[in-house]
């Protein structure tokens, strides 16, 4: 039946347009923005995924830039304590010099007093940010009583688990300017203008810490405030042991730095990795494929043109019905 009121082809042409540009529409977005899911109702599910993924990389960012500012800060505390190293060894080379009959200890005290002052210049300076891993006062800091050592935390991680509860890790230095054999500053209480009021730490006044054989004098005595202008042999021995005793708790400081330091620089190239895998693993999930995604919109164009050809038939049909009034 042919009709002039419904016309069934044309409507059918109409709705196939239709459906063709909304096809367009949505393959033309993908194009503009490159994502195939941009929006929840695109497909929800990807889209939840990508969001938190992508919050989660955002805080990993910050703790990249965290591991920085916590790689700075022990590099710093490094750099003093292996420059202390090598002034406490230059010592030590003086002492042991002036152990030797006929040697003037009192020329040799020159050059140890210039060496002990840069101790003090070495621990004042080590700081980073106002920070300052090679002088403590646990007293000043607001320690109980007796005192405790302090925990320096650093930020290493952030991590979501199976649960999806977010933490951030932390890696935590414990500055310790009392406890025998484990002291790891320089300082402990100090005297605002030279440190020689110095309780703890290293080089501090607490000579009984470092478990020196025979000991008689204390790290000041030796390292801080030594004059070795009138001592004897069995005080020269003396003076020798503390320094090496305080070399090697110097050492196992730095090495507790350089541990630290070397667990940062892997922590930081593997952030730098979990990003981009997590970037690479959203992409997956909501990047448009632009060569599937142009070669549609090319194919769609001409089904347009089709459409619209094919709607303009169906509309011409009618005017065939003219030709019977003729």
């Amino acid at each position: 039946m042919t009709s002039i009121l419904t016309n069934v082809a044309a409507m059918s042409a109409l709705q196939t347009l239709r459906t063709i540009g909304n096809d367009m529409e949505t393959t033309q977005g993908r194009v503009s923005s490159g994502m195939r899911v941009g929006e929840a109702s695109d497909n929800a599910a990807y889209w939840s995924i990508a969001t938190t993924m992508r919050s989660d990389n955002m805080a990993l960012s910050a703790v990249q830039d965290a591991l920085g500012l916590g790689a700075a800060k022990v590099d710093t505390a490094y750099a003093g304590m292996e420059a202390a190293i090598d002034v406490v060894k230059e010592m030590k080379k003086k002492v042991t010099a002036a152990t030797e009959q006929g040697v003037d200890k009192a020329k040799v005290q020159e050059e140890i007093t210039q060496l002990q002052q840069q101790l003090v210049s070495i621990a004042s300076g080590a700081a980073f940010n106002g920070q300052n891993w090679l002088v403590f006062d646990s007293v000043a800091a607001g320690a109980a009583t007796p005192p405790v050592p302090a925990e320096k935390t650093i930020v290493s991680g952030f991590v979501r688990d199976a649960s999806g509860t977010v933490k951030v890790n932390t890696t935590t230095y414990t500055l310790d300017e009392l406890t025998a054999d484990s002291q790891n500053v320089l300082f402990g209480t100090v005297d605002t203008t030279d440190h020689t009021q110095s309780a703890g730490g290293i080089l501090g006044t607490a000579g009984d810490d470092i478990d020196a054989t025979g000991n008689t004098y204390t790290i000041t005595d030796t390292v801080v405030t030594l004059d070795i202008s009138t001592f004897g042999d069995a005080e020269m021995a003396e003076a020798l042991n503390l320094t090496e005793a305080a070399i090697q708790l110097m050492t196992k400081a730095a090495s507790q730095l350089g541990s630290i330091s070397m667990r940062i620089d892997l922590q930081e190239d593997f952030a730098n990795k979990l990003s981009d895998a997590i970037d690479s693993g959203i992409g997956r999930l909501v990047d448009a494929d632009m060569n599937e995604e142009s070669t549609r919109l090319k194919a769609l164009q001409t089904q347009q043109q089709l459409g619209i050809q094919s709607l303009s038939i169906a509309n011409s049909s009618a005017e065939g019905i003219l030709t019977l009034f003729r």
